[in-house]
């Protein structure tokens, strides 16, 4: 083990390092975006029947496809890596801030009507503290799978985990390829737990059992 550490210790950190800037970038890009479009969408339910399906079609491509057509126009470069996982990071949150603000009570927005609130005051002390059980839990759910989509950087030659992880299996290298699956492993679960921190943080008590 000391010597892999000795052959291999720089390598790993960087890759580390490399992953986690991947995830934290992306996931961050997307939860901006779809903040944005689930709350502009949740105005209009008759267009969001026609564009979330078209933004789920996303979904279904094949990751090492979708970063090998951008790689194509872009090349090697990480805004490639982070374009695409940005757009696998958009769709369980928009989803999840859709459907939290579509299922809002229409009993607590006419409250807030009545208190005097404009349209605007109602969507951010009303309507979005409401949904955010269902927004955390779509970026939570985005930043475990990006977690593992990140390891496809290395496919093109952008670094991070996959790099250990395919690298190990062309050579049936166990130990390089447990060095690359432990540390994504871990992440996920220490980004998750970090998300499950910031819900009890910023979701109301009463609403925390309102888990997407």
């Amino acid at each position: 083990m000391t010597k892999f550490f000795d052959q291999y210790g720089t390598k790993l950190w960087e890759a580390i390092i490399t992953h986690l800037e991947y995830v934290l970038v992306s996931v961050a890009l997307g939860f901006v975006i779809a903040l944005i479009l689930g709350i502009l969408l949740s105005r209009v339910p008759k267009i969001s029947k026609f564009v979330i399906p078209v933004i789920s079609v996303f979904q279904t491509i094949p990751g090492i496809v979708f970063i090998g057509v951008l790689f194509l126009y872009l090349g090697m470069v990480p805004l490639t890596v982070l374009i695409a996982l940005t757009v696998y990071a958009v769709f369980p949150i928009l989803k999840n801030t859709y459907t939290g603000l579509l299922n809002v009570s229409q009993g607590y927005k006419e409250a807030a009507k009545g208190c005097g609130m404009s349209s605007m005051q109602s969507l951010l002390r009303v309507e979005l503290p409401l949904a955010m059980p269902n927004i955390i839990g779509g970026l939570r759910m985005s930043t475990i799978y990006i977690v593992s989509w990140a390891v496809l950087a290395s496919m093109i030659g952008l670094g991070g985990l996959g790099d250990f992880i395919y690298i190990g299996v062309s050579t049936n290298n166990n130990i390089l390829i447990i060095a690359g699956a432990i540390p994504s492993a871990v992440m996920a679960v220490g980004l998750g737990l970090l998300i499950d921190a910031l819900r009890k943080k910023v979701i109301p008590k009463g609403l925390r059992g309102e888990r997407a």
